[in-house]
């Protein structure tokens, strides 16, 4: 080698060490703290001043440090890897992801995950998670848990943190993160009536989920207290043939509602074609609502009224919940596990509720949150003149 290649190749070495990643003692020492004292201050642990966290965070920034992923596992033994999961929907094909709420959801999750030093792994809605068994997870996120859920049973054996979107029922969790279902659909059949329907119907689903089962009883609870006899249909919310046949037989009936509500993302466009087979008029022959994070609703002739479950903020908090029970952080909000948050209740604070005999052991205890939900009110439930005229329905093809 020539003294010019040799020279040359120093300054290969020089460069490539400045592009090097900085380490916690690059960031230590441009700090002038212990390595301890920065990874407190990045982990949010121990007992600093809020100026010396700081000043090591903004430091590590600067510098552009990021934990390592293997030096972790080899000091923590945990993996950084968190899953996400939708397990009511086990048994049928049911593929989640195609919905909007839960691609708002896993979006705002993978965000909050990585910020926290994590990454999130989608995992597959089976009834058997063998499968599982191949990826070191260090806790999981699962979405709308079914009554009972054998799942999340197992899970909780094997000792490891499970979070869920939605109230669980009778299954054990660390955590829980979900919507006052109850008082989003008395709001809903609220704005309804005022917008003069007097005759809402509901499309609901046949599954144990809390947000099914909450929210259908919300509405049969409003039927009992103006009067009302309940017009609903019920159908297996993971088939989207099944969801237009169910729209098509609610609007059919003899005595068809002049309202409806959709707890499902395609509800709406089932409807809106229901309606346009059928001859009604939506807003004048029929109001719409759906449950939908889509939108798509703002562009459907007419634009339909969405509420809206607000899954980034879910998504976001069940991810830090789930990672400060995988290391160890104790929640601000505990109540005992078995009770759960008031299904009437304000958003966000928990109140206890009564639990079953079937709840989880009496000695655990469960972070529960409530999210507030949001109502974007477009044409297809805007208030009718009085001088409407409800058309009787006609069948398919006729003018």
């Amino acid at each position: 080698m020539t003294a010019a290649a040799n020279h040359h190749g120093r300054r290969t070495t020089t460069r490539t060490r400045r592009l090097e990643r900085a380490g916690i003692r690059d960031v230590a020492a441009a700090a002038g703290v212990s390595i301890t004292t920065v990874s407190d201050a990045l982990n949010g642990k121990g007992r600093l001043p809020d100026e010396t966290r700081t000043k090591v965070r903004e430091v590590a920034e600067r510098l552009g440090y990021r934990p390592s992923a293997a030096a972790r596992t080899l000091r923590t033994g945990r993996s950084g890897l968190i899953g996400l999961t939708v397990t009511t929907y086990g048994q049928e094909p049911f593929t989640f992801t195609e919905f909007a709420y839960f691609a708002e959801m896993a979006r705002a999750a993978t965000s909050a995950a990585l910020n926290r030093g994590y990454a999130l792994v989608v995992l597959p809605a089976s009834s058997r998670h063998d499968v599982w068994s191949n990826v070191a997870l260090d806790g999981t996120v699962v979405i709308d848990p079914s009554d009972h859920d054998p799942m999340v049973a197992d899970l909780y054996r094997q000792g490891l943190p499970v979070v869920s979107d939605g109230k669980p029922g009778n299954c054990p969790v660390t955590a829980w993160v979900d919507n006052d279902h109850h008082a989003a659909v008395l709001g809903i059949l609220e704005h309804l009536a005022q917008a003069g329907a007097r005759r809402i119907g509901l499309l609901t689903g046949t599954s144990t989920d809390t947000y099914t089962r909450l929210s259908t009883e919300a509405y049969l609870g409003w039927c009992r207290s103006v009067g009302q006899e309940p017009l609903y249909e019920a159908y297996p919310a993971h088939d989207p043939c099944a969801g237009a046949v169910a729209a098509d037989r609610l609007l059919a009936r003899p005595d068809r509602p002049d309202a409806v509500y959709g707890l499902f993302d395609p509800n709406g466009t089932d409807l809106l074609a229901a309606a346009r087979r059928y001859h009604l008029r939506v807003p004048d022959d029929l109001l719409l609502v759906c449950c939908s994070e889509s939108d798509v609703y703002a562009t459907t002739e007419p634009p339909i009224t969405t509420l809206s479950l607000k899954p980034r903020r879910i998504g976001t908090t069940v991810v830090n919940l789930l990672i400060d029970a995988i290391e160890g952080q104790a929640s601000a909000n505990r109540v005992p596990t078995g009770q759960a948050a008031n299904d009437s209740a304000s958003a966000d604070p928990t109140v206890p509720d009564q639990g079953g005999p079937d709840q989880t052991p009496a000695d655990q205890s469960v972070s529960g949150q409530l999210m507030p939900t949001e109502l974007i009110v477009r044409r297809s439930s805007q208030r009718r003149s009085p001088r409407t005229t409800v058309a009787a329905p006609r069948p398919p093809g006729e003018t």
